[in-house]
């Protein structure tokens, strides 16, 4: 790193999902010890619905064990009739199938020598909660396959933790960021800090809590996000009873403050959270925050409940040019997360 100015000195920037993406990063989910202990076998055909959604508008590439598994994976796709064309199998061992959190940050300036860079975070799994030996090395590994430049800041990150507008804005909670189970020597000026001159931003928004049965602390991608420069989606509990609702009536307060970069105060538009997703007496992050933007579609978790259609709805308001698929995700919520979680986008530049 020291022969490297900071990524935002050097005109880098973190640009927003719904900018072009060349590919999609996944991390084959292969863990039944902690994430879907005794369910695994049950989340793989709405797995394989998602990379399919994903492959019919850009690339998808994802992280195997080894060689058998590869083959293993790459058998049970074509099976399926995917379009194998769009898909790249890497052999970069994890421990989990988290992308989003433990995959690699990419960083873009059409102007640089090397238009694209990839930030690698440090990864402790949220706060040392789960091995994460290998998953702390995709980043590198990914920049060595693609022939990237890497910077290593040397902090503890997640990319659920933050949603960027593309635009010098971003968006984070203090529950998660500021964990003492994160960066415990740093204060909330040096984090923004490191959040400006690593992710290319000027501006952190700062949010309180996540919402109930979230394992990471309370990460953003579970609540609000950016689908426009200045405008956010946000979940909003009615139900007083739920100890989602005081959280996120707290978040909407905090929103209704803020303004972007421009100065332009935020446009909010709330989702209802779908009724507590339950499983063997635990209360899982079933949000429907957690879509994923990809080049043709945006890809929403759905909780076979009215609110489903809700949710859709809104957010083909919110997308006009994309379309919204719901794909079902009450299996693959019992790994504590969904769609966003499981997938990092490369962006083209």
């Amino acid at each position: 790193m020291e022969h490297h100015k900071h990524p935002k000195l050097s005109g880098y920037r973190f640009p927003a999902e719904w900018e072009p993406h060349r590919a999609t990063w996944l991390s084959y989910p292969h863990n039944d010890s902690y994430s879907w202990p005794g369910t695994l076998p049950t989340i793989f055909s709405f797995y394989h619905q998602f990379i399919s959604e994903i492959s019919s508008g850009e690339k998808v590439c994802i992280n195997v064990l080894n060689e058998e598994h590869k083959e293993m994976v790459s058998e049970a796709l074509e099976m399926e009739g995917q379009d194998m064309s769009k898909i790249e199998f890497y052999l970069h061992p994890t421990n989990d199938a988290w992308c989003r959190d433990h995959g690699p940050s990419f960083l873009v300036n059409p102007a640089a020598k090397d238009p694209r860079m990839v930030v690698s975070w440090h990864y402790n799994a949220w706060g040392e909660k789960y091995p994460h030996d290998l998953d702390e090395k995709i980043p590198g590994l990914v920049a060595k396959a693609l022939g990237l430049p890497v910077v290593f800041p040397g902090i503890v990150m997640e990319g659920g933790a933050v949603d960027v507008n593309g635009k010098g804005t971003l968006l984070t909670t203090t529950s998660c960021m500021l964990h003492k189970n994160r960066n415990p020597k740093l204060s909330q000026a040096q984090i923004e800090e490191y959040l400006r001159n690593y992710y290319g931003v000027e501006q952190i928004l700062w949010l309180g809590n996540g919402i109930d049965g979230d394992d990471t602390n309370g990460h953003i991608d579970d609540i609000t996000r950016f689908f426009r420069e200045d405008a956010v989606i946000t979940m909003v509990e009615h139900d007083k009873t739920d100890p989602n609702h005081k959280t996120l009536r707290d978040n909407l307060k905090l929103l209704r403050t803020m303004r972007v970069q421009s100065g332009k105060q935020l446009d909010i538009v709330e989702i209802p959270m779908p009724p507590p997703v339950v499983f063997e007496g635990q209360r899982l992050p079933a949000s429907y925050a957690n879509f994923y933007i990809t080049n043709s579609s945006v890809i929403v978790p759905l909780y076979r409940c009215r609110e489903d259609e809700k949710a859709i709805s809104i957010l083909e308001e919110c997308f006009p040019g994309r379309k919204v698929v719901g794909i079902d995700s009450v299996e693959i919520i019992w790994g504590l997360g969904a769609f966003h979680c499981l997938s990092q986008q490369e962006p083209a530049v």
